[in-house]
């Protein structure tokens, strides 16, 4: 999966998390403890939060 601005998705959650819940957040936190330059993005036709990582680092 690749998301605009060259850019590669690495993991998709929903918006509808409970209140006070930040999965996606959490998971780019983890990411980036690994030395990944993660980032959320909102996907708005999807109603998503998705991680990110620019595509050169991706590969």
């Amino acid at each position: 999966m690749s998301a605009g601005m060259g850019a590669k998705v690495l993991e998709r959650f929903p918006a509808g998390c409970p209140r006070g819940s930040w999965p996606a957040e959490e998971y780019a936190a983890r990411r980036r403890a690994e030395g990944q330059p993660a980032t959320v993005v909102m996907d708005l036709e999807d109603d998503a939060f998705l991680v990110v990582v620019p595509a050169a680092e991706a590969d």
